[in-house]
């Protein structure tokens, strides 16, 4: 067993210390009460500055190892002052900096911005027009309100179908934290926070208006109000999130608004852990049901979005790294997954 040391009498409770009695002085005496206390102020000054930064530099250690985000600039984990815990209070209440390269991060209206534009004055990012239009208002407010429905016409099974495809594919995955990119206004997010088969839901999407949305319908849902998800605004290509850190990651109907899907899943496969899995849904170009002499005209008609073949989002996944792929296809629509080794 080890031995129990004693406590330095200066790390002592005072009702413990002994003092000594000592004799009256005389007015000749060199001992001036005043120096001895300034002195004695001094040491428990420095002690008690030297402790504090000890406890500062641990709460620190601490907030690093358990914030799950991470500079989207450097990828450094982000020093969180503020309550700790995923849900919108907590992360509305607090701020967010990066230890290296010093950039801070706050909540604007219920969502934390963690673009690398964040911040910024004085540059705007223009982005390509299938981005921005997600970016307006009207299409946010729309997309649960008649937009999203429009796809069953091209085999797109139903959100309720899709959701439980979806939770199939992340079996393995339940218990662990979700990322729901491209989210939109939350339609799957909130579905996997309700579900609570994980332990944490980040709704992410570069759209303010789609987060916005989303927090209204969050805050309409009392299920919802102590649940563990986190509204984020981030770059799919740029992920704020530290490589793997992640168990699962969705993209409902999202992979053909992206304007670089190679750069968005070799960051999904970044972020994911050894066995974490990636569901996405998309429409696809054509499908091996298509007719032959209908494919040319589809290669050739210009598109406002990125569609892809089958072979294609198959091809996509395994050059990232990710392996067990498969896909499920119905008309025009197909959901995939694939798993990080």
């Amino acid at each position: 067993m080890a031995k129990s040391v004693a406590n330095p009498p200066f790390l002592r409770p005072l009702h413990q210390l002994e003092f000594l009695r000592c004799p009256r002085l005389s007015s000749k005496s060199q001992f001036h009460p005043r120096r001895f206390r300034s002195q004695t102020q001094s040491i428990i000054r420095a002690i008690s500055a030297v402790a504090a930064e000890s406890e500062l530099g641990t709460q620190q250690d601490q907030a690093i190892e358990a914030d799950i985000f991470a500079c989207p600039v450097c990828y450094e984990p982000l020093i969180r002052k503020g309550p700790s815990g995923l849900n919108l209070p907590a992360i509305y209440r607090s701020g967010f900096m990066c230890k290296r390269c010093k950039k801070s991060y706050s909540s604007k209206d219920r969502y934390l911005d963690l673009t690398v534009t964040a911040g910024l004055r004085d540059y705007t990012e223009i982005q390509p027009a299938r981005t921005e239009l997600f970016r307006s208002p009207l299409v946010s407010f729309l997309y649960e309100r008649g937009w999203r429905q429009n796809f069953r016409q091209s085999g797109f099974p139903g959100p309720d179908e899709e959701f439980k495809m979806a939770q199939e594919y992340f079996e393995s995955a339940k218990g662990g934290l979700i990322v729901d990119v491209s989210c939109g206004s939350g339609l799957f997010s909130r579905k996997f926070a309700k579900s609570g088969a994980y332990s944490g839901v980040i709704a992410l999407d570069f759209s303010e208006n789609m987060l916005r949305q989303c927090y209204e319908f969050i805050k309409k849902d009392d299920t919802l109000s102590t649940t563990n998800i986190a509204l984020v605004r981030a770059d799919v290509s740029r992920l704020p999130f530290p490589s793997g850190s992640v168990d699962a990651v969705h993209a409902g109907a999202a992979l053909h608004c992206w304007p670089s899907p190679s750069n968005a899943v070799a960051e999904i496969t970044r972020v994911l852990k050894s066995g974490g899995v990636f569901v996405g849904s998309t429409f696809l170009r054509y499908s091996s049901l298509t007719p032959w002499f209908l494919r040319p005209f589809r290669e050739r008609i210009p598109q406002g979005y990125g569609y892809l073949t089958e072979e294609e989002i198959k091809d996509l996944c395994t050059s990232c790294g990710l392996t067990n792929y498969s896909s499920k296809i119905q008309q025009a629509f197909i959901m995939f997954t694939a798993q990080k080794p």
